[in-house]
């Protein structure tokens, strides 16, 4: 019928209205963001190594996963560096721009179940494909944080159950703690020693952080003992990124888009919030989703995999000072973040020289705190059982259909809530709504 504006005549006029409304689905920040002079002023000894101690984990364990990953597919040293590079320098620009704008300890990485599930398929499928399935995994990523969904969902979860899921990824930072004690007690020891006594004397650790003690007794240590590893440091040259081109496969899209998603969204995201959460820090939900997904977009081109907000890193950073001022850790990480980009070919091999016991140890000693907080969260009160089903998974750590432990821990432990703790989710809705 002439004039009839239903139907599909109708969609053209509705365009507007949608993109309204997803732009209406994302966050904005309480205040402008301040200066570099102001956040300069607010930075402090325990925002700066926070800030250096989350950029040393990120650099060290978690990059050994992308080279070892990397080379077992067979990518060439080029590639392998420029994917260091992407993870990094992308990282760290969405790192530095959403931490200023939300003055928020808000820092970005790149997934590591993601990084293990392209392991499998550079066996059977082309690097071209697998970036393919980065761009698609990033398109998605997008679509989903304008849509509000995320956010929605988020808060749909039970915190106790997703806490207890923390608690199991976070559980083996204490283990290696042990671990690193046991086995290489000459660096471990005295980095330990370090870390009590500074916070057994509140007086002096007011003075010296602990864990800045402990940082500066363990290089000294590891100097003393002639295990720097300077020698693998290698010629000064800048990294040369290289642009991949992508090859659109539905294989590579099946096996490979929707977990490389879960694995953002939910497993490592979760993680995330959840920290952030229990520092008493607000997380714009949907602004983060889709800066992740528009970070995943750039780092594919550089063949890298997609980003997340990575859960132990923002751990570190909240790990002390006031709530306030925390921005500021990430803000150092972020800027490490770029220049470790920039100079990854000659970097790398010393970060991964560096000695096991000295990062495993001041890893777990900085997750102290933060996985006492997930414990006392996760079994404070409600859904208590859920959440240790959840932990259990968890720690279990036995990947099924290419999606971490992690997920399936939050799958189990909300079944398990659903199933057992039914009231709890009636005190829960009842508290929201009034």
């Amino acid at each position: 019928m002439v004039g009839d504006r239903g139907g599909l005549a109708a969609v053209p006029d509705r365009i507007p209205e949608v993109a309204a409304a997803m732009l209406n689905a994302i966050e904005r920040p309480a205040a402008p963001p301040p200066g570099a002079r102001p956040a300069l002023a607010e930075l402090g000894p325990v925002y700066l190594a926070n800030g250096f101690i989350g950029f040393l984990f990120a650099a060290t364990g978690p990059l050994s996963i992308v080279l070892s990953v990397g080379a077992a597919g067979g990518l060439s040293q080029a590639q392998l560096a420029s994917w260091v590079f992407g993870v990094f320098f992308v990282n760290g620009i969405v790192t530095l721009a959403m931490s200023q704008a939300y003055r928020t300890p808000l820092c970005f990485y790149w997934t590591i179940p993601g990084t293990v599930l392209v392991g499998p398929a550079l066996q059977h499928m082309t690097f071209a494909e697998v970036i393919g399935a980065f761009y698609a995994t990033g398109a998605l990523i997008v679509a989903l944080g304008l849509s509000g969904w995320v956010g929605r969902a988020m808060r749909a979860v039970p915190m106790p159950i997703v806490m207890g899921m923390v608690a199991g990824v976070f559980l083996r930072f204490g283990l290696d703690l042990v671990r690193a004690v046991h086995q290489d007690i000459a660096v471990a020891g005295p980095m330990l020693g370090a870390f009590l006594i500074l916070s057994a004397l509140p007086a002096l650790g007011r003075r010296l952080p602990p864990l800045i003690g402990a940082l500066i007794v363990g290089a000294a240590v590891v100097v003393g003992l002639g295990r720097a590893g300077g020698a693998a440091l290698g010629g000064l040259e800048l990294a040369r990124p290289m642009l991949q081109a992508p090859s659109w496969s539905l294989p590579a899209t099946i096996e490979l888009v929707v977990p490389l998603a879960i694995t953002v969204l939910v497993v490592q995201n979760g993680q995330g919030i959840a920290v952030l959460h229990a520092a008493g820090h607000r997380v714009p939900v949907n602004a983060m989703t889709v800066m992740c997904g528009i970070g995943s977009l750039f780092a594919a081109g550089m063949g890298a995999a997609p980003t997340c907000l990575t859960g132990p890193t923002n751990a570190l950073l909240t790990n002390g000072g006031e709530r306030g001022r925390q921005y500021t850790a990430a803000l150092v990480t972020g800027v490490l973040s770029l220049l470790f980009g920039l100079a990854a070919p000659a970097v790398t091999g010393l970060m991964l020289a560096t000695p096991k016991a000295f990062i495993t140890t001041l890893a777990g000693l900085a997750m102290l705190r933060v996985l006492q907080a997930a414990f006392v969260a996760s079994f404070r009160d409600r859904f208590s059982l859920g959440a240790l089903v959840a932990f259990l998974v968890t720690v279990a750590d036995l990947p099924l259909l290419n999606i971490g432990a992690a997920f399936w821990g939050l799958v189990a432990g909300i079944t398990a809530s659903w199933l057992l703790e039914r009231p709890d989710f009636r005190a829960a809705a009842a508290r929201d709504a009034g």
